[in-house]
């Protein structure tokens, strides 16, 4: 009697670990299927940023030519102080319709 009664615990037993082993390997696959996804994703986005980034690459590779303007934006203010004295040389003495001299 304790024979089979040791053979049912057994089987049993053995039942039970089944079962569980069961039930951690459908979770195990359900989180490698969500692995899988989040690395799709992860890869997808960082195509999308490599992509991105070489429209802003573009963008900026003229910036080394902004290292010229000052000098550029310097003559402009010379000139415009130039023409500002003309215009004044222009007015001045100048008097509008109505004004006494």
């Amino acid at each position: 009697m304790t024979t089979t009664l040791a053979a049912f615990d057994t089987h049993a037993v053995w039942q039970i670990v089944l079962g569980m082993g069961a039930v951690v390997l459908v979770v195990v696959i359900i989180l490698m299927m969500l692995l899988l996804s989040l690395v799709k994703d992860i890869e997808a986005r960082v195509e999308s940023l490599l992509v991105t980034a070489g429209v802003v690459a573009s963008y900026t590779g003229n910036i080394p030519k902004l290292a010229a303007t000052p000098p550029v934006l310097n003559l402009i203010i010379e000139e415009a102080i130039i023409q500002d004295g003309y215009m004044n040389a222009l007015t001045d003495g100048y008097v509008g319709a109505g004004e006494a001299l």
